[in-house]
């Protein structure tokens, strides 16, 4: 059996039956609704999934015609979904349990973000997959920016925010409340001052999730579509960008691994970038 659950706990699953499919999806919706550099998904039959509790808690956004992805109204992390005809796909940064398999490729490799790099060999198909004719659709675009602007928005183009600073510093960071609240393998968060960011439309879309035993951590989300979104922490003075949120290129990405002592086992770290078991000691 695999187990599943939303960062909160409220949306619990089981799968009681074999899962395969697993690849890491770089399409620019993903990115999006996870606010996350990618999103890893698995899938089973619906004969082998079991919905265990928070069906009342399950919203669901229509990202593309016909295609709706299901998000934990309370926490924000992306929980499984239908895809075709008696299957169901699973974001693998939200099992509870080692999935047994491994991720075997990379599709919509052409649409990942520029601040990204893809380091590992697995292969990797500008689509679905080689032999799929499945097109992106892309989410809402955002405004353009002005020199010195970058720009972000939601899923549902609901919220729409800009930052004026460049970030003090970007992590990958791999703890286990990032992979639940991204519902990915890890997230990108970039830091800028509290000052280095501004709502142009939306704030009253966005919902916060503080984790009861947590300091302060407390992911922000989009209620209409779930997506990830800036956290400002008015205790440290700072926001936090998901730079999966953003629209347009900052022009630099991580500078190493956070956390990598609490990776998912499901996901190999590859590339040169510095990988610290939990925080990076202070400068």
């Amino acid at each position: 059996m695999i187990r599943g659950s939303c960062l909160c706990g409220s949306v619990g699953w089981e799968i009681h039956g074999p899962v395969g499919n697993m690849s890491h999806c770089h399409c620019s919706i993903c990115r999006k609704a996870h606010g996350a550099p990618f999103a890893t998904y698995l899938s089973t039959d619906m004969d082998s999934y079991r919905l265990v509790t928070g069906e009342g808690t399950i919203r669901r956004y229509e990202s593309s015609p016909g295609f709706s992805r299901s998000f934990c109204a309370t926490c924000g992390s992306v929980v499984p979904m239908r895809v075709g005809e008696g299957r169901i796909a699973i974001p693998a940064g939200c099992l509870d349990d080692d999935p047994g398999i491994r991720p075997s490729m990379h599709i919509f490799a052409a649409s990942k973000a520029p601040w990204h790099p893809i380091t590992d060999n697995l292969p990797r198909h500008n689509a679905y997959s080689a032999e799929s004719t499945l097109s992106e659709v892309a989410p809402p675009a955002g405004g353009s920016a002005a020199p010195g602007i970058l720009h972000g928005s939601c899923l549902c183009g609901g919220v729409a925010f800009e930052i004026n600073e460049p970030f003090k510093v970007v992590h990958n960071c791999h703890c286990g409340r990032c992979r639940k609240a991204r519902a990915a393998a890890h997230t990108t968060n970039g830091f800028i001052s509290i000052d280095g960011i501004r709502f142009l439309k939306g704030e009253d879309l966005l919902l916060s999730y503080k984790v009861p035993e947590a300091k302060t951590y407390t992911p922000t989300f989009c209620r209409v579509c779930g997506a990830g979104m800036p956290r400002l922490r008015q205790e440290t003075g700072n926001a936090i960008i998901p730079l999966g949120s953003l629209d347009g290129d900052p022009g630099r990405g991580a500078e190493d691994h956070i956390f990598a002592g609490s990776k998912a086992p499901w996901y190999d770290i590859t590339g040169n970038l510095p990988q610290f078991d939990e925080m990076p000691p202070a400068v």
